[in-house]
């Protein structure tokens, strides 16, 4: 399933591909993404197996790093895992990473469908040039939150819980949630929430756009709203 994913995604990635194809490819990969999520937890379920969390960090590559993690923090929390972002000093300069914590499934679909939106992401700001009189860093960063926020917004839009026919699915997810949750709170105990940040470019409106424009995929992507966290 996932490689098939991981095809789908590599074909609305590929610059001879039409914004039109990469919408219907995006958006079927992303139904596959949360359904196969889904479909694991209910077998899981029927067959008794034991809970097990997992968790990886990922390592987030300049430029942009916040806004990245914010974007990887929103498809994450629409996946059922949570994102707890990690940053350091480094004589090289601002280090950034985020400890993501669900069921393989979701944690694997996370991934794919962040790096593709990363290069949706890029692609959009390539296309549109800093108007004239903004400073170039400042609108991109906040081009790129535009085009995080109106990927929350799909996803909140396209959450159907009366589509999650099968009976038992909204109690196998809430555990499952718990689960994740109580990963989290042993590894992280003491967490805060993300300071808002001020951002003094242009740029939003533009990637709210960009980000309206990225076809999600629709049913079963359940999305949990969660507010960012930052460890201390």
């Amino acid at each position: 399933m996932l490689d098939k994913v991981r095809k789908l995604l590599a074909k609305a990635e590929d610059p001879a591909c039409t914004p039109e194809e990469a919408e219907a490819l995006t958006a079927k990969a992303a139904a596959l993404i949360a359904k196969y999520g889904i479909d694991q937890a209910l077998l899981d379920a029927r067959e008794e197996r034991p809970q097990v969390v997992g968790n990886r960090v990922v390592e987030l590559a300049a430029p942009y790093l916040r806004e990245k993690a914010y974007l990887l923090h929103i498809v994450a929390a629409a996946l059922r895992c949570r994102s707890i972002r990690l940053e350091r000093r480094a004589a090289e300069g601002l280090r950034v990473s985020v400890h993501l914590f669900g069921f393989e499934p979701d944690v694997a679909g996370v991934e794919l469908l962040f790096a593709s939106l990363l290069v949706q992401a890029a692609r959009g700001l390539l296309r549109e040039p800093v108007p004239p009189g903004q400073q170039a860093a400042a609108w991109r960063r906040s081009w790129l939150v535009g085009f995080g926020s109106a990927v929350a917004q799909r996803f909140a839009a396209a959450s159907r819980p009366d589509e999650l026919a099968e009976p038992g699915t909204a109690l196998v997810l809430a555990d499952r949630e718990r689960a994740v949750d109580a990963a989290v709170a042993a590894e992280y105990p003491n967490v805060r929430a993300g300071r808002r940040r001020r951002l003094s470019g242009g740029g939003f409106e533009a990637g709210s756009a960009a980000g309206q424009r990225a076809d999600l995929g629709g049913a079963r992507v359940d999305a949990a709203g969660r507010a960012g966290v930052t460890a201390r």
